[in-house]
């Protein structure tokens, strides 16, 4: 039998245990992450326009992520002939962002010190949100790492400037990202039909250098073709809403629209964007589960992050 842990310890099933992410070590010690991915949750949903819910998010993928716990010997894909995440990547858990109720800013800044730790320690910073306003703060912690191009996948473009006074929404974080000057441009995947964002912010944002590509379009173009108009040599920071899937898959997301991608669509994507690029960090948002009684959108969630995690890790081996 091969050396990977079956024959000795415990089984250490799914549904046993504490449900950190993959059912990795939790590191409470923001000063003593050691490891080559840490993941944060971000529990804070008070940027939604429409349904609440993304706060219970991060707990809901963690728990969702321990079916994929049978980690002992990594996961070997007999497509790709390959094992992804072996136990040499090293995975830690860092808790949740603390959040203040009622207060953006307050909530905002603590999930921005977060991924700041996760960045010193030379971590993968993997942000599990929360509505999508919680990618602000994650951007703003790049402000040191030098020039980064965001991927984001998503139903809606959330380049709103300000409406009413509110700029720090979930549909404000693309708009925030471009202002950054460390920000060399985004790649917006997924875009489709109704969204927040009015017809001039669509020509604000191709100005400041956003690439907008609804599903059909990028379907069309296929996952390799659609990654090789990021920039040649571009770091990218991908962004995932899970509105971007269809909610026939995902209906536990706060402002479900249809026609979105399915799960191949996307996986291809990342298996793609890893080849070709250095990923510095990732965020995943709007996940609400008590729309989803299944739990599958949770499972989605889950399933995506650990898969990509793998496709990443697999490049970095072999580049």
């Amino acid at each position: 039998m091969a050396g990977h842990g079956y024959e000795g310890g415990r089984l250490d099933l799914p549904f046993v245990g504490i449900s950190t992410f993959g059912k990795r070590p939790y590191q409470p010690d923001w000063a003593a992450i050691e490891a080559d991915v840490a993941v944060m949750g971000a529990p804070f949903d008070f940027g939604t326009q429409w349904r609440s819910g993304a706060r219970f998010g991060p707990r809901a993928v963690r728990e969702a992520s321990t079916l994929f716990s049978f980690g002992h010997a990594g996961a070997y894909d007999h497509e790709d002939d390959a094992t992804y995440l072996p136990g040499e990547v090293r995975i830690v858990d860092i808790g949740d962002a603390d959040i203040v109720h009622t207060d953006t800013l307050k909530s905002h800044a603590n999930i921005e010190a977060g991924v700041r730790a996760m960045l010193k320690a030379g971590a993968l910073p993997v942000t599990i949100g929360g509505d999508h306003s919680i990618n602000i703060p994650c951007i703003n912690a790049f402000d040191d790492q030098g020039p980064i191009h965001i991927l984001q996948i998503d139903a809606h473009l959330d380049f709103v400037d300000e409406r009413h006074g509110v700029r720090f929404g979930h549909g404000n974080p693309m708009r925030r990202a471009a202002e950054k000057d460390y920000v060399t441009g985004l790649t917006q995947v997924g875009i489709r039909n109704v969204s927040s964002t009015a017809k001039e912010g669509y020509e604000d944002a191709r100005a400041m250098g956003s690439d907008i590509l609804s599903v059909r379009q990028a379907r069309k173009l296929g996952a390799e073709a659609l990654v090789n108009r990021i920039p040649e040599g571009a770091r990218v920071y991908v962004t995932v809403d899970i509105d971007a899937f269809c909610p026939s898959i995902a209906p536990g997301t706060g402002t479900p629209s249809h026609g979105g991608f399915l799960y191949y669509d996307v996986l291809e994507m990342m298996q793609a964007l890893a080849k070709r690029h250095a990923v510095v960090g990732i965020d995943l948002v709007e996940v609400a589960p008590d729309y989803d009684p299944t739990g599958s959108t949770a499972i989605l969630a889950a399933q995506l992050l650990l898969n990509t995690l793998g496709f990443i890790f697999h490049a970095r081996g072999a580049r």
